[in-house]
């Protein structure tokens, strides 16, 4: 999307809460929610989508229900959904909490949404759904590991940029290359003005990695236990939804899909799901470490949920809210 003057326009403070999957980032908004007058706005690029909610670890819908979350649930999982979007319609959500005087609580974990609600977003041509098809059909019969190599052929700055491993990217750049007959790379501009001066941008993560990827095990043993094989089996069953959509791909249920195609034992499951998870994680480490202005905060820690609560109450009270 191109910036203009709208979109560089700095957005009312708001609370981020964010941080690498599994880190507990939910249950501390949870706390602060029933405490705190907040609006909970979700920053999860899996949780937007209808019928994906064992794999994305949504909300159960009581939680739901006592505290709605704007952006959950606001897409089926054919329509697709992308991060220029995310950055428009979480602005929005901004604007309306500070208009009826509720402190904005974004929580989520997707990096590419929060640094594009943060910065902006470089101007890029509009989504080709048929070209992304083809390029879909073609990663199939040859496989991602090619299309990469396809990319790196046509843009090697994004081949060096993207890794082989990351079908979403890999097809989006292909796509913006053989839209506009010129490398994707060349439309990155650098970041925009900081839309979120003022805001409160709390990161949590367990000190201790060994203790992330615990929680990502458990998390994933629990998932199979509630249901996640059949609800993707369910997803499956859609006619208009293919396996190559962008919600498909998303960790978790793209490797639930390789195992509904007896690709590997349901015992090797939760090891393949857990170790792709730890990938997620590192990545998402790697990109909050680079935020400007965050307070890190260790869930594990029995006095953190305190601190943050005072934190958090002290930043809406120097914004002469309710808090």
């Amino acid at each position: 999307m191109i910036r203009n003057s709208s979109r560089a326009e700095r957005l009312p403070p708001a609370l981020i809460v964010c941080g690498p999957t599994a880190a507990g980032k939910t249950a501390i908004a949870l706390e602060i929610a029933a405490r705190i007058p907040v609006r909970l706005i979700s920053a999860d690029s899996v949780q937007v989508y209808r019928g994906m909610d064992i794999g994305a670890a949504k909300p159960d819908p009581r939680t739901l229900h006592r505290f709605p979350h704007a952006l959950v649930d606001i897409r089926e999982p054919e329509q697709g959904y992308s991060a220029a979007a995310f950055a428009r319609d979480a602005a929005d959500e901004i604007r309306v909490a500070a208009a009826h005087g509720r402190l904005p609580l974004v929580v989520g974990g997707t990096p590419l949404y929060l640094r594009a609600l943060r910065y902006g977003l470089d101007a890029m041509p509009a989504a080709d759904q048929a070209l992304r098809a083809e390029i879909g059909r073609e990663a199939a019969a040859r496989g991602w590991p090619a299309m990469h190599q396809r990319l790196a052929r046509l843009d090697p700055e994004s081949g060096r940029r993207i890794r082989p491993n990351d079908p979403q990217r890999i097809q989006r750049a292909l796509e913006v290359c053989l839209a506009s007959g010129r490398p994707a790379s060349s439309f990155l501009r650098g970041r925009g003005p900081d839309r979120l001066v003022g805001s409160l941008m709390l990161v949590v993560a367990p000190a201790d990695r060994r203790a992330l990827h615990r929680r990502i095990g458990q998390r994933w043993a629990a998932m199979l236990e509630t249901g996640l094989v059949e609800e993707v089996r369910g997803l499956l069953a859609r006619p208009a939804l293919s396996r190559d959509a962008p919600a498909m791909r998303a960790v978790g249920y793209r490797q639930t899909i390789e195992f509904l195609e007896g690709r590997f034992e349901r015992e090797a499951l939760v090891d393949r799901a857990a170790a792709a998870t730890r990938q997620l994680a590192k990545r998402q480490l790697t990109a909050f470490r680079q935020w400007t202005g965050g307070l890190w905060y260790d869930p594990l820690n029995p006095n953190t949920i305190d601190r943050i609560i005072n934190r958090v109450s002290r930043f809406g009270a120097s914004l002469g809210g309710a808090c």
